[in-house]
């Protein structure tokens, strides 16, 4: 807050305190404690890992999952967690892909951007600038990222943002996010171009794979927005440009990708995420996921303190999926068998307590869970009586 130049600074209240008594240290600003907090978590001597947009979507589409919010806001190395688990997941690229995508977005970014307009529409752009966004640490990119905006914005000219970065806080933790580029428009219209080394066979994609791209692309548009909120006559596009090889060659081809139902679920999601704070207020003394100092016995207990939300999704989209499917099994609960199978099971949450109120020794037979349990297992006798009579014929 500002002060107006006739007014003297704020003067902080008047305390009493004993001749000789050295001065009460200030209290910390709230998310000052709370990122001090989240380092004591991970490690002093730990450098956080970042979050990118594939993860947040997945942390999105499962917005229960509190052990999943405290490790990424903490920036935790949940692949090498993992392992000292002992339950290693498989995630990753190879180098081969990597090559292979890095090669393909050097084609489609070739000549200034040229070739990307090309794919958006437009032959003949005329100059297109293309603006240095290098700077010191994430928090001087991202405002160099968001000068180049709205530079670009008030230019009135074709810009292609390579690499920006993007801010975006999430749980109380902010998140930075790197899109593979924002083309802005003479009219003011910013595009996320989302670049995919996936093909695009006769003009159509691997549907599951369109997908998590769209999922991915609206978390960008999300941070876009707040950048063009401030920003005068910038726009936000609902919709992504999704570039992937044409059929299988290196020929770039584009299909436009709306988001706007992706972007709108995301946005519910996130903001139903619990504060990282909070989570890691309600944590015992003590606990911590220092994967320097913390014996892998330490390391198991501290994750059991977290509260987790297994899914069989989560096998596609976090390192910690198969040490949380194993303690599910354990547990016996039913989220083992799929997020369909557990919402229509009510509140029955373990597989034995689903075969009880299906054989009726507990349950309420008013409940449509029980009732249709006990009308399924009545069926499945039924069915076994007649195979077993028409055997013996």
């Amino acid at each position: 807050m500002s002060a107006s130049p006739d007014s003297g600074p704020s003067r902080p209240p008047q305390t009493t305190r004993r001749p000789g008594a050295s001065p009460a240290p200030a209290p910390a600003p709230a998310k000052q404690r709370a990122w001090e907090r989240l380092a004591e978590l991970r490690g002093p001597a730990t450098p956080p890992r970042p979050l990118d947009a594939r993860a947040l979507a997945a942390l999105a589409a499962n917005p229960g999952c509190r052990r999943r919010a405290l490790l990424d806001g903490a920036g935790v190395d949940k692949s090498a967690l993992a392992e000292r688990l002992g339950s290693p997941a498989p995630f990753g690229q190879s180098q081969f892909a990597i090559v292979r995508g890095n090669s393909f977005e050097a084609k489609v970014k070739a000549d200034g951007g040229r070739e990307l307009l090309r794919l958006i529409g437009v032959e003949e752009p005329g100059a297109v600038s293309v603006p240095e966004l290098t700077a010191a640490g994430p928090e001087g990119r991202v405002a160099r990222t968001a000068l180049a905006l709205r530079e670009a914005t008030a230019a009135g000219a074709w810009t292609l943002l390579d690499h920006p970065l993007l801010a975006l806080e999430v749980a109380g933790s902010p998140v930075y996010l790197e899109p593979d580029a924002v083309v802005v428009r003479p009219d003011g219209g910013w595009t996320v171009v989302e670049i995919k080394s996936f093909p695009m066979v006769d003009g159509a994609a691997d549907a599951s794979k369109v997908g998590a791209a769209a999922r991915q692309a609206a978390v960008y548009v999300l941070a876009l927005e707040r950048v063009a909120a401030v920003t005068e006559g910038a726009r936000v596009a609902p919709s992504v440009l999704l570039v992937c090889p044409k059929d299988f060659s290196n020929l770039p081809t584009a299909s436009v990708v709306d988001v706007r139902k992706q972007r709108s679920v995301t946005r519910r999601q996130l903001d139903r995420l619990t504060r990282v704070d909070e989570i890691a207020a309600a944590l015992p003394e003590g606990v911590g996921f220092d994967l320097a100092e913390r014996s892998a016995e330490e390391l198991a207990a501290a994750v059991e303190c977290v509260p987790h939300q297994y899914a069989s999704e989560c096998l596609a989209a976090c390192e910690l999926a198969f040490h949380c499917r194993s303690r599910a099994r354990e547990a016996e609960a039913v989220e083992t068998l799929g997020r369909s199978v557990r919402g229509e099971l009510g509140g029955l949450t373990t597989v034995g307590a689903v075969l009880r109120a299906a054989r009726g020794e507990e349950g309420d037979p008013d409940d449509p869970a029980v009732a249709a349990l006990r009308r399924a297992r009545a069926l499945r006798e039924e069915a076994l009586a007649g195979a077993e009579a028409r055997t013996c014929r």
